[in-house]
């Protein structure tokens, strides 16, 4: 029932002994959508305006069926100590849906360290192509990965157009 699950390395500590991954669980939705909405309205200010930012994440508060989106792939979370400082989620399909880190801990390796898991989990599963919908901000941390871009687009958020960049990595 529901989508297949994607196996993924299990509690492996990451940059320092307090950081680790572990997959995402039950009850982790409001931690995780807290770094969403910080790392959308603090972390993109200097790419995405006031407008578009709102209509990206618009409440500090999860939507109705957050936590279940988030479930629905694999999700891997970054841990400092018991705070979720960031996570990733591949979809069955190899599609990258959400990726985001806390802006405090940008330029930490958390980021890596999630997208590292994630393709290895990807690899471990026989997916051959991953894609996203990278931002302008997101961009160029893809392109250092190896990523290639397939194409610019304008995605319409609650009536705001966002700019952002598919994108494609082989494994």
């Amino acid at each position: 029932m529901g989508r297949p699950r994607l196996s993924y390395p299990r509690g492996r500590d990451l940059i320092a002994p307090r950081l680790r991954l572990r997959p995402a669980r039950p009850g982790d939705g409001p931690a995780a959508h807290a770094v969403f909405y910080a790392a959308v309205h603090q972390g993109s200010a200097a790419a995405y305006g006031p407008e578009e930012r709102a209509a990206w994440a618009p409440s500090p508060e999860p939507a109705p069926g957050w936590e279940e989106r988030l479930l629905a792939g694999t999700t891997l979370l970054a841990e400092a100590g018991r705070k979720i400082v960031g996570f990733m989620t591949l979809d069955a399909d190899g599609h990258l849906e959400f990726a985001y880190v806390a802006p405090d801990r940008m330029g930490q390796g958390i980021g890596a360290a999630l997208h590292d898991a994630i393709v290895a989990t990807a690899r471990k599963a026989g997916l051959g192509l991953l894609t996203t919908e990278a931002s302008l901000i997101a961009r160029p941390f893809y392109a250092r990965h190896g990523w290639r871009e397939t194409g610019r687009q304008s995605v319409i958020r609650h009536g705001v157009a966002l700019t952002n960049f598919r994108m494609e990595l082989a494994l």
